[in-house]
């Protein structure tokens, strides 16, 4: 099988549509989003129709649970007092600009997604298994720690999202742990596409690069990028008074907020 995956949406409705597109040519046999659909960007209300359309299922991610339940702040795990800031700025508005009706749904999304496909036990999730807002980070997160995850749930592959940052990592006995990044924002490149991520098992991740010695049924993950129509995006951001240091990240793919919950190496290779 072929799965689609997307990682935090944050109302990038546009990136949602391109990344369905893609997925599509690709010839998935199923779509999932692993959390935040709002958050960041202009006009939550528009990735709920989308994702009906085309049958996406979604787990639920800290924002969801937030905007759903109409707390007072979004539960993004941010320490610094800027980063908070601007994350109350964004909370505000998407809360403000979420139907009733699509709170509602929200409250529904279930935290973990359990998929049993070609022998492989995957868990989908948000931030980890143990924490909706966990941030796992490719330079600070050990295999032992990932091993320890996919031992206490019994996974041969968990995936998640939340960091915004796309890494994946061979686990032992042939398992795999995979952070597909977000749709909703650039990576912090330079570069002003975003990701997501297939999921190949069986016949489909024979035909790919595995990793050496798989005991366990094949599984790969492909990342791929996504082209979309970002000025759009940053033109209907503007319009909405959204932070400027929001669309400029959006033109530019340069983070300019959330800089300070970012390891040392990831941080490095961002620009500022």
């Amino acid at each position: 099988m072929k799965i689609a995956l997307f990682g935090g949406l944050y109302s990038n409705y546009l990136a949602l549509q391109a990344a369905i597109s893609d997925a599509r040519i690709c010839e998935v046999d199923a779509m999932y989003c692993l959390g935040d659909l709002g958050a960041f960007g202009p006009h939550p209300d528009r990735v709920f129709p989308i994702l009906a359309e085309h049958d996406v299922l979604c787990v639920q991610g800290n924002y969801d649970d937030s905007i759903g339940n109409e707390l007072d702040d979004c539960q993004c795990g941010y320490t610094d007092p800027r980063d908070n800031l601007f994350a109350q700025v964004s909370y505000d508005y998407t809360l403000k600009n979420t139907s009733d009706t699509n709170k509602a749904f929200l409250r529904t999304l279930p935290k973990q997604i359990w998929l049993q496909i070609d022998g492989l036990k995957i868990l989908l999730c948000h931030g980890s298994p143990r924490r909706t807002n966990e941030f796992l980070w490719e330079s600070n997160t050990s295999t032992a720690f990932l091993n320890r995850l996919a031992d206490e749930h019994n996974a041969d592959v968990i995936v998640g999202t939340h960091s915004g940052i796309h890494w994946q990592r061979e686990l032992n006995n042939g398992r795999l742990y995979a952070n597909i990044g977000v749709l909703g924002r650039p990576e912090n490149d330079g570069t002003t596409g975003v990701w997501y991520a297939i999921l190949k098992t069986g016949i489909d991740a024979t035909n790919s690069p595995l990793p050496r010695n798989h005991p366990k049924p094949a599984c790969f993950v492909e990342f791929r990028s996504v082209v979309y129509d970002h000025a759009r995006l940053a033109a209907e951001m503007q319009e909405e008074n959204l932070p400027i240091e929001f669309i400029q990240t959006v033109l530019t793919g340069w983070w300019t907020t959330c800089l300070e919950i970012l390891p040392s190496r990831e941080r490095r290779m961002g620009k500022f």
